[in-house]
């Protein structure tokens, strides 16, 4: 047990002590044998359940979820305060910094925005300088690899396009996008091992990369179609399921298209 005074309201010094309890002697064995790998998970986990509550507005469930993110902030910061490398004052002061660099038309500076789109360009550009990206390369590279891909795609080519490496519009996209599309097709009817030199795993990715920039020139998130397109065939499958009379694997292809047009056609 630690000595610890229980309360009907806690603040923001309270959570710090209570993680820092946890970790120490007498605390939790588990969060005291925790390192930032083995929670690694966790944070994205988290994140993603934040997201969740956010699209349902659920403003009790935000709550709870933002409150399971700054935990994992929280816990992160505290592992790094017991090997001296840094605090959470330091987390929260250079966030703060940062915030205050990149709005100089707020705070005072040199640089002026009147609209959301020159706040964009300035914070890109001050983003650069504070990064000490020196190209457009760099700053592609800067793009975390940890990202889910159809965002690290979208980020990717929405850099090059500002550096002016872009197609002639959507539709030119597009053509490129087919193009993919029939390098992946030749690589299939050539019998192309998977990581074959310009094989299935390598053209399903060209493929996937120019769906996802055909995606950006229209300004739509990927992440959010392929969603969207899960859950549109989640509803369309359940309808199939629901008016097959046997088992899905002993129909034709034939009467599988059958079903599924059926179920479109119900469904719309």
């Amino acid at each position: 047990m630690v000595d610890f005074q229980c309360k009907p309201q806690y603040d923001w010094e309270d959570f710090l002590e209570i993680m820092r309890l946890l970790r120490a002697p007498g605390g939790c064995p588990w969060d005291a044998e925790q390192t930032h790998q083995s929670i690694r998970r966790n944070f994205l986990e988290e994140t993603y359940e934040v997201l969740d509550a956010l699209d349902r507005d659920d403003p009790h469930a935000m709550r709870e979820e933002l409150g399971d993110v700054l935990m994992q902030v929280v816990f992160h910061a505290q592992i790094e305060k017991e090997q001296g490398r840094f605090t959470m004052d330091d987390v929260v002061n250079e966030i703060a910094q940062k915030m205050v660099y990149r709005h100089p038309h707020v705070f005072g500076g040199t640089m002026q925005a009147d609209t959301s789109e020159q706040v964009l360009v300035n914070w890109e550009v001050l983003k650069r300088q504070e990064k000490d990206q020196r190209s457009t390369a760099d700053a592609i590279e800067a793009i975390p690899h940890t990202l889910p891909a159809l965002w690290r795609a979208e980020k990717t080519q929405s850099k090059a396009a500002k550096a002016g490496f872009d197609w002639d519009g959507a539709m030119g996209a597009l053509e490129k996008l087919e193009e993919e599309v029939r390098e992946l097709r030749a690589a299939l009817e050539a019998g192309k091992s998977v990581d074959a030199p310009h094989g299935i795993r390598e053209e399903v990715g060209d493929t996937l990369f120019m769906a996802a920039k055909v995606a950006q020139s229209f300004q739509v998130d990927p992440e959010d179609a392929l969603h969207r397109a899960c859950d549109k065939f989640d509803a369309r499958f359940r309808l199939v399921e629901e008016a097959a009379d046997k088992p899905l694997a002993d129909y034709s292809q034939e009467e599988l298209l059958a079903l599924w047009r059926a179920a479109k056609e119900r469904e719309s």
